[in-house]
């Protein structure tokens, strides 16, 4: 994958998008419903789009909202609906339009007041402890977000009452109902002026900021990191996460600075990704660039996506520590220090992880739960206790309380950010001399993943791929000894395919919300070996694309 010149540089202004010409565009196109590109679509989390390829526009939004009010309706959800956004363009104008629709169907919605943000963590929550001890009137929510997504996108996902992603049963229901809606050009569509929504009595303003706060001494021990006063950076990188970290540092007298309190829906104030394009991507050492240039400031340094539900993890040592790398660290600080954990409680992770977690998991002797990508494979288990940890490869995770009861069913990029602070208050050391120390005993895998540029029939054509489109016996040398379409956790459907070796894998799987293809690849043996398995991961890409083209 070839890595745009200005990666890891401030964004240039001809790479800026204009707000004005965007939000004009939301609300003046309209989707070509024979063009199956601009139907509604959820992928691994919600729908998303642009407003200028037709993809996200208003029409979307009125749709998916009057499809969840019918959705409720079906399963008699009648509590509230938090709804929450993040900073992007888009966001303000689709939660308004959403509102329209919400407050014309009689449903009641809570919305942040004063026109705040809502991180994604924080919706959870706040549908949890409404829940909570409740079989009637319970409450769901809305997500207006696209995530790390570029700043002209859009998104919208729907969190049913257990509080995380909703299953593919749900988002299909949606997804069907809101494509009739919108080839009837949405004259079903419930709708009043926003305004009078705004005033309905059934749209109220709450504060949604200071419960999450507030509650946070539940899942991370607080009191360890003040006392340790450990030097804390945070970027929120122009995020809804912002105002949390801001209350955060006040509520409980932390020695933390936010390097980045600028919110901008163009993202100026980013460095730009590997491919030339501004992405609030935490994960990314070229999106994070500012923030790894400080590291030798703090003790640790953290950074959010734009809806705060990933995580980015900076030490002075390291840099940007890989995901993988942090997850299995938080695993094993988790697995020792949480007694008041069920030892029947099982670690989650998705089958593009690194086999690091499950070596981690083995020797702590408690079980793993492996899935496809997204998240809501780990919402009913986080919920139910059954699962103590979820996390995936793209730096999203959540985990359950201290007494092991439950704290959000979505991730959570904000508790994991506090982890890391915590696990040098109580251990005195930062999670990349503990990923050392693990890799010691455990051994040091090498792993990557490349996104690479797919068109709509070559993300099919990867969703069903087959292990009879590997005709290979050997992996970079070494006997195959899976190809799997299904995760061995709950025999899910992977939605590409992964290929596995005794000392190495790979896998293949097209991205749910960009128009990429994602391969990702692992060596338990060498940074040669893993580029070898990566080569032969390319030659099958390319095969597919060829045969999908002739």
């Amino acid at each position: 994958m070839a890595i745009h010149p200005l990666a890891g540089k401030p964004a240039p202004t001809d790479v800026l998008i204009d707000v004005d010409r965007l939000e004009k565009t939301y609300y003046e196109k309209r989707p070509d419903v024979d063009d199956s590109r601009q139907l509604v679509s959820f992928g691994t989390s919600g729908h998303r789009g642009s407003p200028l390829d037709g993809t996200l526009n208003e029409a979307h939004i009125l749709a998916i909202t009057q499809a969840i009010c019918e959705f409720r309706s079906t399963k008699r959800i009648t509590g509230p609906l938090f709804m929450g956004k993040d900073t992007h363009a888009v966001s303000g104008p689709a939660q308004r339009s959403a509102l329209e629709v919400l407050a014309a169907n009689g449903v009641e919605t809570v919305i942040q007041r004063d026109d705040g943000f809502t991180p994604t963590p924080s919706i959870s929550r706040a549908i949890l402890v409404h829940n909570r001890d409740k079989k009637d009137r319970l409450a769901d929510g809305i997500v207006v977000t696209p995530s790390h997504n570029p700043p002209g996108d859009g998104g919208f996902k729907y969190n049913p009452p257990q509080g995380g992603p909703a299953d593919t049963d749900v988002t299909d229901w949606i997804q069907h109902r809101a494509n009739e809606l919108l080839r009837e050009s949405n004259r079903s569509v419930k709708r009043i002026g926003y305004d009078a929504a705004l005033k309905s009595p059934t749209t109220h303003e709450d504060d949604l900021l200071g419960p999450y706060v507030n509650d946070l001494t539940a899942v991370i021990d607080m009191d360890a990191i003040r006392s340790a006063h450990v030097k804390i950076g945070v970027d929120p990188l122009g995020g809804a996460a912002l105002p949390y970290w801001e209350r955060i540092a006040e509520r409980y007298r932390l020695d933390l600075t936010v390097v980045n309190d600028k919110i901008d829906p163009t993202f100026r104030f980013m460095t730009l990704d590997h491919d030339g394009k501004i992405r609030m991507d935490c994960s990314s050492p070229y999106a994070m660039a500012s923030l790894v240039s400080l590291k030798d400031r703090f003790q640790i340094a953290v950074g959010n996506d734009a809806d705060s539900d990933r995580h980015g993890i900076v030490t002075p040592s390291l840099g940007l520590m890989n995901p993988n790398h942090y997850l299995a660290v938080a695993i094993h600080y988790l697995l020792t220090h949480r007694l008041q954990w069920s030892k029947d409680a099982a670690v989650g992770k998705t089958l593009v992880s690194s086999s690091l977690i499950d070596r981690v998991v083995e020797r702590l002797g408690r079980k793993l739960f492996e899935v496809p990508v997204g998240f809501k494979w780990f919402s009913q288990g986080l919920f139910d206790g059954a699962i103590c940890f979820g996390g995936e490869e793209s730096a999203g995770a959540s985990f359950l309380c201290r007494d092991g009861t439950v704290w959000t069913t979505d991730k959570d990029g904000i508790i994991l950010s506090l982890l890391a602070a915590e696990i040098i208050a109580t251990t005195g050391r930062d999670p990349s001399a503990w990923y050392d120390e693990l890799t010691k005993e455990l051994g040091r895998p090498s792993y990557a993943r490349m996104d690479l540029p797919a068109t709509a029939a070559q993300k099919k054509a990867l969703k069903e791929l087959r292990p009879e489109a590997v005709k290979a016996q050997q992996l970079a040398g070494e006997p195959i000894t899976a190809k799997l379409t299904r995760a061995a956790g709950n025999g899910a459907e992977i939605g590409g395919l992964k290929v596995a070796a005794r000392s190495g894998w790979f896998a293949v799987r097209p991205s749910g919300t960009e128009d990429l293809c994602k391969i990702y690849a692992e060596s338990l043996r060498s940074e040669q070996h893993l580029k070898a398995i990566q080569d032969e991961a390319w030659q099958i890409v390319q095969a597919v694309f060829a045969s999908n083209a002739s």
